[in-house]
């Protein structure tokens, strides 16, 4: 199984030969670098071009980190699984107002169907449970354009956010959601878990035909891969919320775990590697899949979206966005 590699000190990436290292100033040690997939960078990594064209070589998507532990940008190797046909009809689903609000009604639908289900399992939470479901009930069918629906979904977002004093411990009160900069630990971790799950759906995208820039629910950017952020709005809930959930009240995580520079609050070194170890595990973890009737992992879950994109593109199949059963 390809595997995703986490670079949370300080050091260097370095070819010898036919083999990648990272050294530290207290060790060096070699990369399996034929079963890694993508590489996050969170310290201060030096890398030459020797180091750096022998990872193209292999396909390895290079994720950075900024100072505060944040999405900061990717290095994407010469894509080799390329169609001009489906990027086409790709961009001609987004050129088309009806075509586009589907698939954008799809994402914010499968979001939502998330925060639902997160809270279907805490009675605490009720009250914030019926309120989602009554906004999106009412406000579901007279959706005509995005920012309508990215209005009701920012609408439901807040409830659901809401709810979280109900059932996480008191030193992360949710006062509001606040993301540049996040101001408080449990904005700290939604952010550090939202960069997390941006990237490893962008590093899915780059497996397959489709192109990251033309998104639907958000608009597309010179600046960004918009279809990462609509894939993710999927997986947040699914992923890192509930990743969240439990490092809190399985006190994995607490305050000590975190550092603040003026009004931005971040996790720490200790804090992102207790974080990561746990996001990478929800990752990994399988689901047997009703129509493959096999085992899937959460990150197969990512790639599943992106081929099922290409086949309503393509005109195979409907999109019907994941709604997990399980």
């Amino acid at each position: 199984m390809q595997k995703s590699l986490y670079l949370t000190s300080n050091g260097r990436l370095r070819r010898h030969e036919n083999t990648l290292y990272f050294e530290t100033g207290v060790e060096k040690r070699s990369i399996d670098i034929e079963n890694v997939e993508q590489i996050h960078i969170f310290g201060e990594v030096d890398l030459n071009t020797k180091a750096l064209n022998y990872i193209s070589q292999y396909g390895i998507v290079l994720h950075f980190y900024n100072y505060y532990g944040f999405y900061a940008g990717s290095f994407l190797p010469r894509k080799k699984n390329v169609s001009g046909d489906v990027v086409v009809r790709q961009a001609l689903h987004y050129l088309d107002r009806e075509k586009r609000l589907f698939l954008a009604y799809c994402f914010v639908e499968s979001a939502v169907y998330h925060m639902m289900r997160n809270l279907r399992e805490r009675k605490e939470a009720e009250a914030f449970l019926i309120a989602i479901e009554d906004e999106w009930g009412k406000g579901r069918f007279n959706i005509s354009n995005i920012a309508e629906l990215m209005g009701l979904e920012g609408r439901i977002r807040n409830i659901y956010y809401q709810s979280f004093n109900q059932f996480l411990p008191e030193d992360f009160a949710m006062e509001k959601r606040e993301k540049r900069p996040p101001t408080n630990p449990i904005n700290a971790l939604i952010s550090f878990g939202n960069s997390l799950i941006y990237s490893h759906t962008l590093s899915q995208i780059y497996q397959t035909q489709l192109d990251p820039t033309i998104s639907f629910l958000h608009e597309p950017s010179e600046k960004r891969f918009s279809l990462s952020l609509d894939i993710s709005e999927i997986f947040k809930p699914l992923i890192v919320d509930t990743v969240i959930f439990k490092l809190l009240n399985n006190r994995q995580i607490s305050l000590e775990h975190f550092d603040e520079d003026l009004n931005y609050c971040y996790l720490n070194q200790e804090g992102r590697k207790i974080f990561i170890k746990e996001f990478q595990s929800k990752l990994e973890t399988t689901v047997r899949h009703r129509q493959l009737s096999r085992n899937v992992s959460y990150k197969g879950f990512i790639r599943l979206e992106c081929y099922k994109l290409i086949k309503h593109f393509i005109g195979d199949q409907v999109y019907s966005p994941l709604k997990a059963w399980w």
